[in-house]
């Protein structure tokens, strides 16, 4: 055998220790996926199935059940494509132009990771409520935000913005601006530019920040939960709807609902894994 696998092997087995306590931290690793993760799973599927397939299907085809799953698709559909735009646009600009308030521009990114999305929800009751700083304009004009979709929209837009940006942004900067000058010195415009060159550069980082929105996005609760007011088959979102037949204690209904949420998020998972391996693969 050569001599520098030998050493190759010998600093591997330094680096990972003792087999007892590589193989006690994988059990503890492992204990603490099935305490917190599968056992969780394993309990929303047996609850949601408890009485059988009819009551499940029952529960998540029932007129209040399908309105949530409209509204949060619509909110979905409405936040992902804006932040997508938004994220993009902020990254390039973040990573290709130094100007006053860059530093500022990137705090604001980062504000929906730091304030608690409850707070957020209450920052737009205080703005577009009845008794907010527009609420008497909007009565005035017969425009509704609070209590109703737009609320929950732009309380879901707020939440989910800075996922594109803070993933396409890392991207950008590791991939530098060379083959973008190469393509403006042999006279390509900037839009050209921008589609040719600088969004295919990004792409992997595109699309794993939109499958993190989109998740965070069916998924918010907090923001939402405040500015909907709860009002059922109109304002509520599939996690309002199971918490509502969860305070009814239709436990089924509840965990019914919750098992489409974790459908989605393991569906989620899976996409995210593939973009993954795809983006090292190429």
């Amino acid at each position: 055998m050569h001599p520098s696998t030998l050493v190759l092997r010998r600093r591997t087995r330094t680096l990972g220790g003792p087999a007892v306590i590589r193989w006690t931290l994988i059990g503890l690793a492992l204990l603490f996926l099935g305490v917190f993760l599968v056992v969780p799973l394993v309990a929303v599927f047996t609850f949601a199935f408890q009485k059988g397939w009819e009551a499940y299907a029952a529960a998540i085809s029932h007129p209040e059940a399908l309105s949530a799953m409209r509204l949060t698709l619509t909110a979905a559909a409405i936040a992902v494509p804006l932040n997508l735009v938004f994220g993009v646009a902020a990254a390039w600009l973040i990573a290709r132009f130094r100007f006053p308030g860059r530093s500022l521009l990137i705090t604001l990114i980062d504000l929906p990771f730091s304030v608690s999305p409850v707070i957020a929800g209450l920052i737009f009751v205080l703005m577009f409520g009845r008794q907010g700083w527009l609420g008497p304009w909007l009565a005035e004009h017969d425009l509704h935000v609070i209590f109703a979709v737009p609320g929950i929209v732009l309380a879901t837009v707020f939440i989910t913005f800075p996922f594109v940006a803070r993933e396409v942004l890392p991207v950008m900067q590791a991939q530098g601006s060379d083959e973008e000058e190469a393509a403006l010195t042999l006279g390509a415009s900037g839009w050209r530019m921008f589609w040719r060159v600088t969004l295919p550069k990004v792409k992997w980082g595109v699309i794993y920040g939109v499958i993190l929105c989109n998740a965070r996005a069916m998924g918010e609760f907090g923001a939402v939960s405040v500015v909907s007011g709860h009002v059922r088959g109109v304002t509520t979102t599939l996690p309002l709807h199971a918490e509502i037949l969860y305070n009814e204690y239709d436990f089924v209904g509840a965990f019914a609902v919750a098992s489409l949420l974790t459908l989605l998020a393991l569906v989620t998972l899976v996409v995210k894994k593939y973009v993954e391996w795809r983006s090292v693969a190429s």
